[in-house]
């Protein structure tokens, strides 16, 4: 199993920046992917960005793509994603996934991110 915990949510102006952590544990050295996602109230979940553990390679949502970067420290375990230029729209629950080799997805409790105009 893969144990999840987000941190670095909070309320911030339009325009201005914040981190987000994932600490994993567990297995989280038998993922295959991390990745970011969102639910703001009465929509669905969105997948915002993610990353490809063995290659690095990276995935952006459109409305992201320059302002948002994901990236990953192996070495502390921690999937982090940048975000600059926050928009309103941006306000929602943010949430760490990360997939097992065996197909499995594991999922944070969450942190939030509200955005004022």
């Amino acid at each position: 199993q893969v144990q999840l915990a987000e941190s670095g949510g909070g309320l911030v102006q339009a325009g201005g920046s914040l981190r987000l952590s994932c600490a994993a544990s567990g297995s989280s050295s038998s993922t295959t992917t991390m990745g970011w996602y969102r639910q703001a109230p009465g929509k669905e979940r969105e997948l915002v960005a993610r990353i490809v553990s063995s290659t690095g390679t990276t995935y952006y949502k459109d409305s992201v793509k320059g302002r948002f970067t994901i990236s990953r420290d192996n070495a502390k375990n921690t999937l982090y994603l940048q975000m600059n230029s926050l928009k309103p729209e941006d306000t929602a629950m943010y949430y760490c996934m990360a997939r097992h080799l065996f197909g499995i997805d594991y999922w944070g409790q969450g942190t939030q991110v509200t955005v004022s105009s």
